[in-house]
Order: C-alpha cells, then sequence, then structure tokens
C-alpha cells in the first residue's frame, strides 16, 4: 500500500540545474536578482508612504502590488538559493506545505491586483471627470478585499487537493520550490482529478482577471483613438505600456505553466517559465513602474536630495 502523506517528513528540493560549474554563478545571478527586488519593491512602498501627493488610487495599488512582490519573491528565492550551495536541499513536509501556500496565495493575489489596476486605468482614461468618485477610497479597498479574498481562496483549494495526495518512497521534487506539478508527480494514486481541479480554479484565477484587464484595454483603445490630438493618443498610451508589459510577462509565463497537462509540458521546460513570473517579474515590476513614472521618479530626486542636503 501507498504511504500516506503525512508519513512523508520531508522532500529534497531538486533545483534550477544539477550542473556543478553552474551552481555558484547562478546564486551570485539570482542572489543579485533578489537584492534588486527588495530594494526596489521597499523602495517604491517607503516612497508612496511618505509622499502625500501619491496617495492616489493608482499609487494605492502599485503600494500593494510592491508589498505581494516583495513578499512573492521572499517565499520562493530564498529557499531557491541554498539549492545552489548545498548538496541535499531538504525542506520538511510542513515547511514544503506552507511555500505551497504562499507561493498560490501571492501569485492568485497578484494576478488580480493586475486586473483592478487595469480598471483603474480604464477609469482613469475613458471616464476622467468621474474618476475620484469612482475610484473612491471606499471602492479601493473593495477592490482590495476581493484581491486577497480571491488569492485566500484559490490557496486553500489548491492546497486542500496537494493535503489529500498520497507519496509514495521517492521524495525528490523536479523543481526549485514546491509547486503542484512536481508534487503530482510525486503521487501513488492517480493525479487526473487532482489536475482537473488545478485546471479549474487556474482558469478561474487567470481567467477572470485576463477578461477584466482585456475589456478593460478594449475600451481604453476605443477611447484612445477618439483622441484628437496626436500628443494626447501618445500620453494616453504611454500610462498603460508598463502595465502591458507586466501583464503579458506574468500571463504568459503562468498560462504555459500551468494551462498545459504536466504530460505535455516537461518540468524541467516548467522550471524555465516559472523563472519569470517567480523571480524576473517581482523585480521588473519596481523598475518598470516607477522609473517610467515622471511623479515616482520626481518625487525620488526630492526624497535623495533632500537626504543628500542633510
Amino acid at each position: 500500500m501507498a504511504a500516506k502523506n503525512f508519513s512523508v517528513t520531508e522532500f529534497i528540493l531538486a533545483g534550477l540545474t544539477d550542473q556543478p560549474g553552474l551552481q555558484i554563478p547562478l546564486f551570485f545571478l539570482f542572489l543579485g536578482f533578489y537584492m534588486v527586488t527588495v530594494v526596489g519593491n521597499l523602495a517604491l512602498i517607503t516612497l508612496i508612504g511618505l509622499k502625500s501627493h501619491l496617495h492616489t488610487p493608482m499609487y494605492f495599488f502599485l503600494f500593494n502590488l510592491s508589498l505581494i512582490d516583495l513578499c512573492y519573491s521572499t517565499t520562493i528565492t530564498p529557499k531557491m538559493l541554498t539549492s545552489f550551495v548545498s548538496k541535499q536541499n531538504i525542506i520538511l513536509h510542513s515547511a514544503c506545505m506552507t511555500q505551497f501556500f504562499f507561493f498560490a496565495f501571492f501569485v492568485i493575489s497578484e494576478s488580480f491586483i493586475l486586473s483592478a489596476m487595469a480598471y483603474d486605468r480604464y477609469v482613469a482614461i475613458c471616464k476622467p471627470l468621474v474618476y475620484t468618485v469612482t475610484m473612491s477610497p471606499e471602492v479601493c479597498l473593495f477592490l482590495l478585499l476581493g484581491v486577497y479574498v480571491m488569492g485566500f481562496s484559490g490557496a486553500m483549494a489548491h492546497m486542500g487537493s496537494i493535503a489529500s495526495l498520497n507519496f509514495c518512497a521517492n521524495n525528490l521534487v523536479n523543481h526549485f520550490m514546491c509547486d503542484v506539478f512536481p508534487l503530482l508527480q510525486l503521487s501513488c494514486n492517480s493525479t487526473y482529478v487532482h489536475e482537473l481541479v488545478v485546471f479549474i480554479f487556474v482558469i478561474i484565477d487567470i481567467g477572470m482577471p485576463i477578461v477584466t484587464i482585456f475589456i478593460s484595454y478594449g475600451l481604453i483603445l476605443l477611447s484612445i483613438l477618439h483622441i484628437p490630438s496626436t500628443e494626447g493618443r501618445s500620453k494616453a498610451f504611454s500610462t498603460c505600456s508598463s502595465h502591458i508589459i507586466v501583464i503579458s510577462l506574468f500571463f504568459g509565463s503562468g498560462a504555459f505553466m500551468y494551462l498545459k497537462p504536466s504530460s505535455i509540458l516537461p518540468l524541467d521546460q516548467g522550471k524555465v517559465s516559472s523563472l519569470f513570473y517567480t523571480i524576473v517579474v517581482p523585480m521588473l515590476n519596481p523598475l518598470i513602474y516607477s522609473l517610467r513614472n515622471k511623479d515616482v521618479k520626481v518625487a525620488l530626486r526630492k526624497t535623495l536630495g533632500r537626504n543628500i542636503f542633510s
């Protein structure tokens, strides 16, 4: 008989690669990525919190996006870094389940907060006269509550599916983190129902935000095309370009990983896809959203100038 999942006390994470010559270079590469992620997101969180003129709906969602990215990256990257410098990257069963829960919570929350930001851009461009009323503090808090409720419910659903698995003697997780498909591969029993649950909830957690984003940007595009001046159209497009880039990276890599059965997508390719939305996107978000934003750059220069002068 197969051993029950509670009898498995620990897993071994295979890591990103098994080539010894790449371990140390990859360690420093991803350590650098993580440092940029932490510094960039913390700087953006601090700047938005301190500057009163940035206390608007757009920056309210950007503040929470940076917070999610910071927590999201911290859930994954430190444990991944140990796989480059340790002979066996062991993780306890309880720690593996905890990492998977928070990974699911933050990745789902990020998908919904990106859709909330798309809705905010739609109101700002298509209905500027009623923007302050439509995106009132109460509405923003309601949208944010919905983001975290969807993140929590999705994470609980995935956790319930994984917790019911029966594991065999093999406890080598072919990944750099505890993710659903690598864990399903270790199961002794049929994983069809579990894969179906994953597919259904991924459709909800990715499909709903994507539909919201497509509708928002479809209406934004129609509104922009009716702007008579070239300068006005260019300015409207520039306010959306950063968001579109991040959406493409995040949802593109996520859909490539989770909207295919694990038998079709080899896990080694899945690792590369996972790198984009777990490591690269949280690092790029503060750079894309802040360094290309005039208000943030002005606030940052004033803050740095004041500190240097002091």
